[in-house]
């Protein structure tokens, strides 16, 4: 029998390292819970990064992908399917999108990124507006607009005329924002950044100042859309409407796909025949999968069970955690004085998946179906998670 070990092992010896050693062997899934090659079960309170947003193995999302799989994978670009034309109307009737507005499908959260990149470079401007604690992707367009050092520096010079300013600083905004600016990109909330939300008066502001000077405003809801928050979008409850929109993540349910929602003819138009394109994006399958997670969230009412179970999570008394903070099923519990990482470690030996999203702070993005009787699992198992890791670095 093959165990983890083993495969770890080989892993090392056959795979580019840019991930380091794996934590796990994951072996398979079922609802919110995974198991890896050794049998042993897991609360998988990740999803995949807020990816398997039905969880593991969902009936809706495997018949799906199994009917198209038989009826056909991938057309190219030359031609269309209808679960492409489907999921495209889909979306922009989620988004409340006007009329004139479209949707160009990618593979990833990045290469949705880099077609707003060339949207925005279609206004004949080149200047970008980020935030600092901004993820934006890794491709080296995406990079750009990420703020983080260790991620840009190995690869610079990056994409020039890139400005970050500080989240909710209304005042840098204005100073930054002006008649040279083609887009400013905002995730609603920061997920890489320790999930820290932004204000709906800065993301107000910001489609103030964007509209008044001629750019485009970019939300970044590859982490937060679809469902994530206990809202279609993140961005909805502001009342804000974008220019673009990117999307990912969660979209497929596993599998890959990645979108640009443009907003209005004015900005959909910005991008002509020829301009830019993808190989995969738009398959069949992944569009299918995409409307299996689209139909399921609806019928199942997952936007209020995201909201109800979520609130479980607005005050946790535990000692340790000093504060938790973002909305719905993408969260952050602060901890004080004690290691994110080793809390990490010691509850993936308890049998919970979190993942240490910064030094200080767990990130939890489950799937949208977790039951409240799994999150309180996980919240009654926690004091001792931690008290564990006090015990061992005392």
């Amino acid at each position: 029998m093959t165990t983890g070990s083993d495969l770890l092992g080989r892993y090392a010896h056959s795979m580019v390292q840019v991930f380091g050693t794996p934590q796990l062997v994951l072996a398979s899934g079922h609802g919110c819970w995974v198991t890896d090659v050794d049998g042993k079960r897991y609360l998988d309170l990740l999803s995949g990064i807020a990816v398997n947003a039905l969880g593991h193995g969902h009936p809706a999302l495997v018949q799906a992908v199994a009917k198209q799989a038989e009826a056909a994978i991938h057309v190219s670009n030359f031609f269309t399917s209808e679960p492409a034309v489907l999921l495209a109307e889909r979306l922009l009737t989620l988004a409340a999108a006007p009329e004139g507005s479209g949707v160009f499908f990618a593979n990833s959260g990045t290469e949705a990124t880099e077609a707003a990149i060339k949207l925005s470079r279609r206004t004949g401007r080149t200047t970008m507006i980020a935030l600092e604690g901004s993820f934006h992707g890794r491709s080296t367009g995406a990079l750009a607009l990420t703020h983080k050092a260790a991620y840009r520096e190995p690869f610079e010079p990056l994409i020039p005329e890139v400005v970050f300013v500080a989240p909710d600083d209304a005042d840098a905004l204005r100073a930054a924002v002006d008649d040279t600016t083609a887009a400013v990109f905002i995730e609603p909330i920061q997920g890489e950044a320790g999930v820290r939300e932004v204000s709906a008066d800065y993301l107000r502001l910001a489609r103030e100042l964007t509209s008044r000077h001629g750019a485009l405003l970019v939300l970044d809801e590859i982490q937060t859309g679809v469902g994530r928050t206990g809202s279609w979008f993140a961005h909805q409850p502001s009342g804000v409407v974008p220019d673009a929109m990117t999307l990912a993540k969660g979209l497929g349910g596993g599998v890959p796909i990645g979108a640009l929602v443009t907003f209005g003819p004015e900005v959909t138009g910005l991008l002509t025949a020829g301009q830019h394109g993808t190989t995969f994006g738009g398959n069949p399958l992944a569009c299918a999968a995409g409307l299996a997670v689209l139909d399921t969230i609806e019928r199942d009412g997952l936007l209020e069970h995201v909201s109800r179970v979520g609130a479980l999570l607005d005050d946790v008394e535990v000692e340790g955690v000093s504060a938790t903070r973002g909305r719905g099923l993408l969260r952050a519990i602060e901890l004080s004085g004690i290691p994110a990482p080793a809390v990490m470690v010691a509850a993936r030996d308890a049998g919970f998946i979190v993942n240490a999203v910064t030094p200080t702070a767990l990130r939890l993005a489950p799937p949208l179906i977790l039951s409240e009787a799994e999150l309180q699992g996980f919240l009654s198992a926690l004091p001792t998670i931690i008290d564990t890791v006090r015990e061992a670095t005392a």
